[in-house]
C-alpha cells in the first residue's frame, strides 16, 4: 500500500472511502467533491510532493447501475510514488467534479478531453470546451456506453456537420499555425516523419 493512503485517510476522514492495491498500484476512492482539496494536499505537502499529473480520465462500465468513475493519475517524482485517485458519481447525479487546473496547468487539455468524450463538467476550469470534436457537435459524448457505435446521425449528416463546423471561428491563429507547422519543416524531415520515424519523448 502506498504510504500516502494512511495520511489521506487521517487528514480527510469524511472524504476517504476505501483503498486497494492491484498489481502493485494503489487506488484510493474518495468523494468527488473533495478531490481538489485532496490533490492540493498531495501536491503541496512536503511529505507527499505529487508534482506530476499524468492523466485525467473516466470509466463507465457496461453494467449501467455501477457508478461512473473519474480517475486522476498522480506521480511523486521526488519519492518515486504513483497514486490513482477515483471519484465515483452515482447514477442520476450530475456529472460534475472540481477542476485541478489551479494545481496542475497540465490538467487543461486532459480535463477538456474528458469533458468532450464523457460529458463530465470540471467546475473551475477556465476554458472548458470540446477539444477533439467540434464545438457544435450534437451527437453526445462518444465514450459513454449509451453512445451508438455508428453515431446518432447518418454518415451524410455527420459529414455535413463536420464541413459546416468552420474551425477557424473557434480556434486562435496560434493554434491553427501549430497545426500547419508541418508544412514549414525541411523536406527531409517531413519525409522521415511521414515514413513513421519516431521522434522520441
Amino acid at each position: 500500500m502506498n504510504p500516502s493512503v494512511d495520511r489521506i485517510r487521517s487528514r480527510f476522514p469524511s472524504a476517504f472511502l476505501r483503498a486497494e492495491v492491484i498489481w502493485g498500484e494503489t487506488t484510493v476512492y474518495v468523494k468527488p467533491e473533495a478531490v481538489h482539496d485532496i490533490v492540493r494536499y498531495l501536491h503541496d505537502d512536503e511529505s507527499e510532493q505529487y508534482d506530476y499529473l499524468s492523466d485525467v480520465t473516466a470509466v463507465e462500465y457496461r453494467d449501467l447501475e455501477l457508478p461512473l468513475q473519474v480517475v486522476w493519475h498522480l506521480r511523486s517524482l521526488p519519492y518515486r510514488r504513483f497514486l490513482r485517485l477515483k471519484g465515483e458519481i452515482q447514477k442520476g447525479e450530475p456529472l460534475r467534479v472540481p477542476s485541478v487546473y489551479s494545481i496542475y496547468a497540465g490538467a487543461d487539455w486532459l480535463e477538456r478531453e474528458c469533458y468532450d468524450m464523457f460529458g463530465i463538467e470540471f467546475v473551475g476550469h477556465p476554458d472548458l470546451r470540446r477539444i477533439l470534436m467540434w464545438e457544435q457537435y450534437a451527437e453526445g459524448f462518444p465514450l459513454r456506453k449509451d453512445f451508438p457505435l455508428r453515431g446518432r446521425f447518418s454518415r451524410s449528416e455527420q459529414l455535413r456537420q463536420a464541413l459546416a463546423a468552420q474551425p477557424e471561428s473557434r480556434y486562435s491563429m496560434t493554434e491553427l499555425t501549430v497545426a500547419d507547422a508541418f508544412e514549414d519543416l525541411p523536406l527531409d524531415m517531413r519525409q522521415r516523419l511521414a515514413g513513421g520515424e519516431k521522434t522520441g519523448e
